[in-house]
């Protein structure tokens, strides 16, 4: 089978002229060509006027044909034989696993991350104990809409805390920049298929599922675990570990040997993944107190920006607005500030809302959603300012959790309680007024927001950087900067604000036995790299365990 990418066509392409396209390119005949598929699709929408879809396919002809066609493209990176993107496991675990003298691997935190290292466990026979400090994802999904609708915060079981992850509610994207050499995302999205994603998310470029999907979808994978042997076990917030220590040495070196719950209860383990999300804050303290070595990292600040969705359908695809091919249009965007600072669009949702995030009392903190339709009325993305730990806050590894936690609690004083977000207009932001009524676009935070100023929610040189971004995002998208858009604060969980530096064999560098991965240790960036990530420290655990070799 022969790999053919790059292939354009006019988004109005009949089905014809895809397989004559195929033909012409390889200079083929039309019956040496036995059958293609299409392995991706993406879209090139830099010219309005001529919009082209972009496939990359995979080829079927005889293998006379073949050999013939790749040594004719031999010098060309556009035909070549179809990668293997099956998955391998690693290892296999006897029938009989655990034997006497082993003990199973322990997972903490159940959102992607969690989910397909578990799922990747079990699947290789290693039964592994999830623990999870929240609510299953059905209950979870009713608390949620508990503070959305009524103000009522479950600190546990909410956005960021339970079955799922904070992935659950958002836009579900399925993309990320990671270099993927072992095809562990083809792993992650064909798993997803299985629990009920749509097939199509193997094929578009830019996949997404969205929330109502992704709930069943996390039940499914829930359920195969149990079937393979697996525990989960909710509403059980591990409170410490325990952790020997090798004796006098400079970095505080030593290994984990187990952790205690929130009920009591100890869990003896020596293979533990840590995969508990970017808010995790108590435990990031609890892991920093026992020895376990952590650093501060770059992360981000600022809000939420919401536009009609038809300005960024306009702006980005012209007279192709509303294609159903195409779909609701999304955008990315940086600016380099001249006071030294980065703004740029983060969590980017087509048709969809900005949700309350908040996971501690008396903190306000947004995030968006969009479900697998994208046919909400607005779109909504965080704008947010880079936050450089060397220079912003030196010293102490969780001084930025500090720096997340005052600027909640903040917005929380200004939008007046009650979990209500302080909001503004994009005019009377960029004209350093406040805002007293609404314009056109309806602001989709729920519980509601209060209009003011937001320059009282974060420093002034985010403030300053993010004025200055705006105008010119409204270069690159035409509207950007209407003056009826609205900016909800505070927008600051883009990241963990820390990283657990681990070792190349995927173990902490100072903590053996304890597997940091995901977002809340600092190596991933929304749901698709979490789970890619999860496989991978799977893989190091199951060979671990097994004392097996790399293949």
């Amino acid at each position: 089978m022969l790999r053919l990418t790059e292939l354009k066509l006019p988004l109005h392409h009949t089905e014809d002229e895809l397989p004559a396209a195929i033909v012409e390119i390889l200079g083929i005949q039309n019956d040496e060509l036995l059958s293609f598929s299409i392995f991706k699709r993406s879209y090139d929408a830099r010219k309005k006027s001529n919009i082209l879809l972009i496939y990359h396919l995979d080829v079927t002809l005889s293998d006379e044909n073949e050999k013939v066609v790749l040594e004719k493209f031999a010098k060309q990176s556009f035909v070549k034989a179809s990668p293997d993107t099956s998955y391998k496991f690693v290892a296999q675990a006897p029938a009989d696993f655990p034997a006497e003298n082993q003990e199973r691997p322990i997972v903490i935190g159940f959102g992607p991350c969690g989910i397909l290292a578990a799922l990747v466990l079990a699947q290789m026979g290693l039964k592994p104990i999830v623990i999870e400090r929240g609510q299953a994802v059905k209950q979870r999904t009713q608390d949620t809409w508990d503070l959305w609708k009524n103000g009522k915060l479950k600190t546990e079981s909410n956005v960021q805390f339970g079955e799922g992850g904070a992935g659950t509610f958002s836009d579900g994207k399925l993309y990320s920049q990671v270099k993927d050499k072992q095809f562990l995302g083809r792993k992650v999205l064909n798993e997803f298929v299985k629990a009920g994603a749509p097939e199509e998310i193997l094929m578009v470029s830019k996949p997404h599922i969205g929330t109502f999907k992704l709930v069943k979808m996390v039940e499914n994978m829930r359920n195969e675990i149990i079937s393979l042997g697996g525990e989960i076990h909710f509403d059980s917030k591990v409170e410490s570990i325990q952790r020997e220590l090798d004796g006098d040495t400079p970095n505080n070196s030593g290994k984990i040997t187990g952790v205690t719950l929130s009920n009591g209860e100890t869990l003896h383990g020596e293979h533990i993944i840590l995969a508990i999300g970017h808010s995790a804050r108590d435990t990031f303290e609890m892991l920093l107190e026992y020895g376990v070595f952590i650093e501060p990292k770059a992360f981000s600040i600022g809000f939420r920006i919401e536009h009609p969705q038809s300005v960024i359908d306009k702006a980005r695809f012209g007279e192709e607005a509303g294609n159903p091919i195409l779909g609701a249009a999304d955008y990315s965007l940086v600016h380099h500030c001249k006071n030294g600072r980065s703004v740029y669009s983060f969590c980017m949702c087509p048709g969809g809302t900005v949700v309350a995030a908040a996971s501690e009392e008396g903190g306000v903190v947004t995030n968006g959603m969009s479900q697998y339709s994208r046919n909400e009325r607005n779109a909504n993305a965080a704008i947010v300012v880079g936050i450089d730990p060397e220079v912003d806050f030196p010293g102490y590894p969780l001084a930025g959790i500090d720096l997340q936690r005052d600027l909640e609690k903040l917005a929380y004083e200004v939008g007046g309680g009650d979990f209500i977000a302080p909001a503004q207009l994009v005019g009377d932001f960029l004209k350093n007024k406040p805002s007293t009524e609404l314009g056109t676009v309806a602001p989709s935070y729920k519980p509601g927001v209060a209009l003011g100023d937001l320059t009282q929610v974060l420093p002034s040189y985010a403030i300053a950087a993010i004025r200055e971004a705006i105008p010119k995002f409204d270069d690159k998208i035409r509207g950007f900067a209407m003056a009826d858009a609205i900016l909800t604060g505070v927008e600051t969980r883009t990241s963990a604000p820390i990283c657990i530096q681990r070792g190349k064999d995927f173990q902490s560098i100072n903590t053996r036995g304890l597997y940091p991965a995901g977002e809340g240790a600092g190596y991933a960036g929304g749901i698709f790299s979490a789970a890619i990530d999860g496989i991978k420290v799977a893989q190091a655990v199951a060979l671990d365990i097994l004392g097996a070799k790399p293949a």
